[in-house]
Parts: structure tokens; C-alpha cells; sequence
């Protein structure tokens, strides 16, 4: 008996080993099958691309809402990250997108000013993206060229375009000429794009340009009846006398009072003017005035209906103008063109703002918003009546620095702030390897992908800025520079030879030109020996500088 019993319990072991034999070789079978079964693709992102033109990130209240508050474009901020330190390498409109194009410096990708011509054999990140497998599309402003390569579908406004009614030329239908504000008309062609055109089995890379709030800073209806009546804070620098800088700020031609327009600009119409005596201004060199043609060009491409409209608004603040002006001091008249000025660049960006909110908006409503990196920035900063000016062009923080807040959900962390120094140079390397691109080596930026994801080291420390139109419109001398977090190094050249260095921490309105300064001699030292560096790096030279110089003389 005793026997049997341990015959079954025998058997029983046998069988129990049996088993766990089998469940383990199972277990090795599956885990083997994970480690050779090839990884499923990691979904590549979306990219949205949002850009404005001459958006100072003053007006963005993400960074200060003493002048406006942009709920929109703060959604990005709130959800992802905002740069502090955000700059360009050469504060223009069409030598910033091509920049931004290329990733390249002007004085490698040729575009050196608005006149030179774009070398369209450079390579262009769209059409890296496009050659990915990405759907391309832009819709707005691109300012030069009219056949942007790298992209599906493009709808572009010719040239600057216009606020009202304006032309876009297209890849498909050839020019057309559309009716309404073209803020508006830019976001609608984004969205249908989105819902209609685009294939949902195939990431796409969107490009969605403003012209706002660009020159002359024309604001739709519904904002234009409510921001004619606000009134905004003046600059502590509105009156600047520039006694602490040297020639270039002395000299330059962005004065809210003496050279900005005021037909074109102000809205004042041309006959008012001469009722009042108040001259055109000038146009630079031998160019005949274009203040009254502007207002003509702008104010002037309004159907009866909308100018109807318009008039409702603007002829009472022409005609309270019209009393008041003979009584009015120069500073007076100093501070109501600043007015005038924020009124109408202020209701320009209320409608970059819907329309942002719009796109965010469809984002999220059709599933869309998780995997896409949504980005907004400017082609570079602008005055609004720091140092009394208006425009750019200048290595000063105000034209220098631009806005740019990215989300990128569970990348970037919601709410987060950078202070690197990051420039439009390192936007298209940063997209290609978001989206796992390789990016051509001769490109001269830096992945901003580290710092999304909150690693900061090892990140550049300077940037290299070089500004070449002059002379020209607006007459900001020829410069280049360095800037770090706490210095800026700044040389002019052409018709003079002079350095400025501004202390960014202490100094923080750039007032105080402190180069000849002993305490800072270390300092200067220490900048020049980095800024030779870098022109070296980025290839820039003074023989560079010398063939621009002369190419820019044979285009006059």
C-alpha cells in the first residue's frame, strides 16, 4: 500500500514539474517574441508653425498685459513653455524668413536685406519635410518669392499684401483676389485646409503666417470701434534723448513724430493735412513721399460698404484732430501719435489672437491637439515707443528679442519658462528632430528639443546678430554682435567704427553705453575674444562684409 502511495506521489510531482515546464517555456517564448517582434513606429508629431509679422512681445500678455491681453496666444504659454531670451539673427522681415527657412545666417543663405534676392537653391526644412513623408501647406505671409518650394498647397499674399480685400497667389488656382480682413481670411483658409485637404492617415507640417500687425496696422471692425477708444501707458524711454549711445541711435530715421506717416500711419487723410500745414514725410533718399499714397493704397481698397464703416469710426477722431492740433505742443502731439499708433497696432493683434484661438480651438476639438507642437513666434521684435521709436532693425532688445512660446504635450511641461539664448536660426533643426528628420550638416543652428525637455545644459551661451540695409529707409546703421544672457556686444561700421556694450542686467533699457567704461574692461576683453569665435564659427568675415558693401552699391 505504502508503495503505491508514493508511486501517485511521484507521479504527481512529475506532473506539477511537467507543467510549470511547459508555463516557463511558454514565458521565455513570449519574452522572446517581444525582444525580436520589431517596435512599433512611435507616431511622428504635427507641427503648426504660427507666425506673425513685426509682433513685439510687449503685446503679448504671456510675457506683460500692460498694453493688451492676447488670452489666445497664451493658451501656448499656459500648456507649454515661454522663451524670455528668444532672439533673431538680423532684424528684418524677409532676410528673418529666410532664416527661419534654412537655417542658416543671412550671410550664408544670401538674403542678406529686403532687396537682395533669395538664392532658391538653398534647401529649405518644408522640403525636408515634404521628402519625409510630411503634408506641407502655408497659408499668409512669406514677403519674397512668389513659388515657395516644399509644399503641397500654398496660398501666399503677394508681396507685403494688404489688409483689406487683398490678393493671394496661389499653387493651384493662380491669383486670386478675396473679399474681407485678411487676418480672417488667412485663418479661414488654415482651417479649411485642416478639415478639408488634409489626408488624417499622414502627419502634416503647417505653416499659418500673419501680415498683422505689420505696417500700416489696420485692425478689422470689430476691433477697431473699441480700440480707438483706449488708451495706453507711454514708455518710460517715449522722450529718449539717446545721450548715453553713440551715432547709430542719434541718427536713426523711426521717430514716432518726425518720421512716422501720417496719412498712412495715423489715418489722417491728405486734405486734412494740408488744411492744417502739416508736411508729408519725407521719403528716404530720392523717393518721392509715400505717406498720403499709403493711406490711399491701405484705407483705399475698402468696398463703399466697409469704408462706410470705417468712417463711422475714424472721421470723429479726424475731426476731434482737426480742433485740437494748432494748440497742440510738440510733446502733445509726441504722445497722441503713440496713441494713434497702439490703438491700431493693438486691434491688429486682437485679430491674430481669434484667429490663434480659432486654430487651438479645432486642434482639440478634432483630436488633433495631443500630438501636435503648436509654436508661435514673430519674424522679429518691434518698438512701440521705447526710445521714442517705431519699427525695428536694431540689435536692442526691443527689435531683437522676439516672442516664442511652443507647446508640446507630455514633452514640454505646462507653465514652464526658458532663458537661454535661442534665435529663429535653430527653428528648422528643432523641427527636424522633433519630427526624427536628420537635419543637412551645413545648417547653423541648434535643436531647441533638449531645452523643451527641460535640459538646459551643454546650450549655447551667445548668439551672433549681423543687420546689413543701410543706408536705407529708417537709416539704422550697419552692426553686428554678441549678446549673452548679461552682456550685449555691439560693433557699427560702414561710414563709422564705433562699439557699444550694454550691461542687460543692471541696464535693462539699454540707456547706458558703458564700452569705455574701466570696470567693464574685463569684460570687453572677454566679449571680443568670443565674438571673433564666433564670426569664425558662423563663417562671417570682414572680407563678407566688403562683398555685401559692394553688391549693395550696384543694386541702387
Amino acid at each position: 500500500m505504502r508503495t503505491i502511495t508514493n508511486l501517485l506521489l511521484i507521479a504527481l510531482l512529475l506532473a506539477s514539474c511537467n507543467t510549470k515546464l511547459k508555463e516557463a517555456a511558454e514565458t521565455v517564448k513570449e519574452t522572446v517574441a517581444e525582444v525580436t517582434q520589431p517596435t512599433k513606429e512611435k507616431k511622428r508629431p504635427n507641427i503648426v508653425f504660427i507666425m506673425s509679422d513685426d509682433h513685439a512681445y510687449q503685446a503679448i500678455s504671456a510675457y506683460s498685459n500692460h498694453l493688451m491681453e492676447t488670452p489666445n496666444i497664451d493658451r501656448i504659454a499656459k500648456e507649454g513653455m515661454l522663451f524670455t531670451n528668444a532672439c533673431v539673427t538680423n532684424s528684418i522681415c524677409a532676410p528673418s524668413r529666410a532664416v527661419i527657412l534654412t537655417g542658416k545666417h543671412s550671410h550664408i543663405n544670401g538674403k542678406i536685406d529686403n532687396r537682395f534676392p533669395f538664392d532658391t537653391t538653398n534647401i529649405t526644412f518644408p522640403q525636408l519635410f515634404q521628402e519625409a513623408g510630411y503634408q506641407t501647406a502655408m497659408f499668409g505671409k512669406l514677403h519674397f518669392g512668389n513659388s515657395p518650394k516644399g509644399f503641397d498647397e500654398f496660398k501666399i499674399l503677394r508681396g507685403q499684401g494688404n489688409y483689406y480685400n487683398p490678393e493671394f497667389i496661389t499653387k493651384k488656382e493662380g491669383t486670386v483676389n478675396l473679399e474681407g480682413y485678411t487676418t480672417d481670411i488667412i485663418t479661414d483658409m488654415t482651417l479649411n485646409w485642416l478639415d478639408k485637404e488634409r489626408k488624417e492617415d499622414e502627419p502634416f507640417m503647417l505653416m499659418y503666417l500673419h501680415k498683422a500687425p505689420h505696417r500700416e496696422w489696420l485692425p478689422p471692425e470689430r476691433h477697431f470701434k473699441n480700440y480707438i477708444k483706449k488708451t495706453f501707458p507711454e514708455p518710460e524711454t517715449l522722450f529718449d534723448d539717446y545721450a548715453g549711445r553713440g551715432s547709430a541711435a542719434k541718427e536713426a530715421e523711426m521717430n514716432l513724430l518726425t518720421h512716422m506717416n501720417w496719412a498712412g500711419d495715423s489715418k489722417i487723410p491728405g486734405e486734412v493735412m494740408d488744411e492744417l500745414g502739416i508736411p508729408e514725410t519725407p521719403g528716404w533718399g530720392n523717393r518721392p513721399p509715400w505717406d498720403k499714397r499709403a493711406r490711399e493704397w491701405s484705407v483705399g481698397r475698402l468696398t463703399p460698404e466697409q469704408k462706410a464703416k470705417w468712417d463711422a469710426v475714424y472721421e470723429p477722431m479726424i475731426e476731434e484732430f482737426k480742433q485740437n492740433y494748432p494748440n497742440m505742443t510738440e510733446k502733445e502731439k509726441m504722445s497722441w501719435r503713440y496713441q494713434r499708433y497702439m490703438q491700431d497696432y493693438c486691434g491688429s493683434i486682437a485679430a491674430v489672437d481669434d484667429g490663434v484661438g480659432q486654430v487651438l480651438d479645432y486642434l482639440k476639438e478634432n483630436g488633433l491637439d495631443e500630438n501636435t507642437i503648436v509654436v508661435y513666434t514673430s519674424d522679429q521684435g518691434f518698438y512701440l515707443g521705447e526710445h521714442g521709436w517705431f519699427d525695428k532693425r536694431f540689435i536692442y532688445d526691443e527689435s531683437f528679442k522676439t516672442p516664442l512660446l511652443v507647446r508640446w504635450p507630455n514633452v514640454v511641461k505646462p507653465k514652464s519658462v526658458n532663458t537661454q539664448m535661442v534665435q529663429n536660426l535653430d527653428f528648422a533643426q528643432t523641427f527636424l528632430e522633433a519630427a526624427g528628420i536628420t537635419a543637412p550638416s551645413d545648417m547653423q543652428g541648434e535643436s531647441l528639443v533638449p531645452l523643451l525637455k527641460g535640459q538646459n545644459e551643454g546650450f549655447r551661451e551667445a548668439v551672433y546678430y549681423h543687420y546689413y540695409e543701410y543706408p536705407s529707409v529708417h537709416m539704422v546703421k550697419r552692426h553686428y554682435g554678441i549678446v549673452t544672457e548679461d552682456y550685449k556686444l555691439v560693433h557699427f561700421y560702414y561710414d563709422v567704427d564705433e562699439w557699444e556694450l550694454y550691461d542687460r542686467k543692471k541696464d535693462q533699457l539699454e540707456l547706458l553705453n558703458v564700452y569705455d567704461d574701466p570696470a567693464y574692461a574685463t569684460v570687453v576683453k572677454r566679449l571680443h575674444a568670443q565674438l571673433t569665435e564666433m564670426r569664425v564659427k558662423y563663417k562671417d568675415s570682414k572680407r563678407l562684409d566688403d562683398f555685401y558693401i559692394k553688391k549693395y552699391e550696384e543694386l541702387k
